[in-house]
């Protein structure tokens, strides 16, 4: 599929767009394209965009002050990342986005998108829907970063997002479930 193939069918998931409303927002992303080990968002800059992803492999991630690289997202097909603190309130990014492998993306400036959310009501639900489904998901993985032990929490990443395993490296999966490597490694062989 064609990049307004991928965003026309994750979009149907939700509305249903006329031909022309689904030209308009279409003509408002930018292709953009990413090397593995590139960065898209680094912390401490302006936000002022998202991206969907059309193929490869996007993480949003944080680095505290020893170094540790805690990661809050992949995105991988049809997935949305950026540091959505930093996009809608204004503020520096806390975090940085980087890519995993090679991808393609579409990239939405904020301006756009609030003005396409004015002109076209199915746009601003499907949008909405994209935010509160993400929320959700925010939810699920803390719960089951509270109530799960490791194991419990790599079965449930490998069950939800099984294309992860040969895309990510398994120093960032482990990363992903706040493990050493070398915990990862006794869960991926026992």
């Amino acid at each position: 599929m064609n990049a307004q193939e991928i965003l026309r069918t994750h979009i149907n998931k939700v509305v249903d767009l006329t031909d022309e409303q689904f030209e308009y927002f279409f003509s408002l992303f930018k292709p953009v394209s990413f090397k593995k080990g590139q960065i898209l968002i680094r912390e401490g800059q302006n936000v002022d965009h998202e991206y969907f992803v059309l193929d490869g492999c996007l993480k949003t991630f944080y680095t505290n002050d020893s170094l540790k690289m805690h990661i809050l997202q992949f995105a991988t097909s049809q997935w949305w990342a950026s540091d959505y603190n930093a996009l809608y309130n204004d503020e520096k990014a806390s975090f940085s986005v980087d890519c995993v492998a090679d991808a393609h993306t579409l990239c939405l400036y904020s301006e756009d998108r609030e003005k396409v959310c004015r002109e076209i009501h199915e746009i601003e639900h499907f949008l909405r829907w994209r935010s509160n489904r993400g929320y959700v998901g925010l939810q699920k993985r803390i719960l089951s970063l509270l109530n799960n032990n490791a194991r419990s929490r790599y079965e449930e990443l490998m069950a939800q997002h099984p294309e992860l395993y040969n895309l990510v490296p398994k120093h960032l999966i482990a990363a992903y479930l706040g493990v050493s490597r070398e915990t990862l490694s006794r869960l991926y062989h026992s």
